[in-house]
């Protein structure tokens, strides 16, 4: 009896364990008074913008002063971005700086006529940028996907959200147009 017993206490710790290990990718204080959640899908074009026009910007001004931080979650679009986004959280050391270099070079990866093909050019880019995953692995990993997922699911559920990127600053909805001065006049009026 007390072997089952040491079996199942050990099962549960080890599910809890590798659930807790799988965190949101933010970058910034974590205690800073704003926080923004963006939601976003790893082959959308506005997204790949946000994070070449606009992210840099914030986080010079913004994110490394310690005013804000940006908590970044999933909202996949197709198959192609639910497999990045598995990719991405699979090794959480690298997560911002994969999903930053995703970002930037979208075009290099995100091309192919199938899933498979898409695939294949992301495993081929990840690895000559040096990242060491098991890809296979992150991919089959249902964990990380029901993550994922939830992060899609809640946004809707919560936010209403339709379409990416959608960011959220302190739990209210950006209405206006994204782009670096309208995300800053809204980020002064909550300093």
């Amino acid at each position: 009896m007390k072997k089952i017993f040491i079996i199942l206490f050990l099962s549960f710790v080890f599910m809890n364990n590798s659930l807790a290990e799988i965190n949101r990718i933010i970058s910034g204080n974590r205690d800073a008074k704003i926080t923004i959640i963006a939601y976003e899908s790893l082959t959308c074009s506005h997204c790949a913008d946000f994070h070449k026009n606009v992210y840099p910007l914030l986080k010079n001004e913004y994110i490394d002063t310690g005013i804000v931080k940006i908590e970044f979650r999933h909202f996949p679009l197709d198959a192609a971005a639910l497999n990045a986004s598995k990719i991405v959280q699979c090794d959480q050391n690298e997560s911002l700086e994969m999903m930053n270099i995703l970002y930037k070079n979208q075009s290099s990866w995100v091309k192919g006529s199938s899933i498979e093909e898409v695939n294949n050019n992301l495993k081929n880019f990840i690895k000559k940028r040096g990242f060491k995953i098991n890809f296979e692995k992150c991919i089959e990993n249902k964990e990380i996907e029901d993550f994922v997922l939830n992060d899609r699911i809640e946004g809707a559920k919560n936010f209403k959200i339709n379409a990416t990127p959608t960011i959220i600053i302190n739990n209210k909805k950006f209405e206006k147009s994204l782009n670096y001065k309208n995300l800053k006049k809204s980020l002064e009026k909550l300093i």
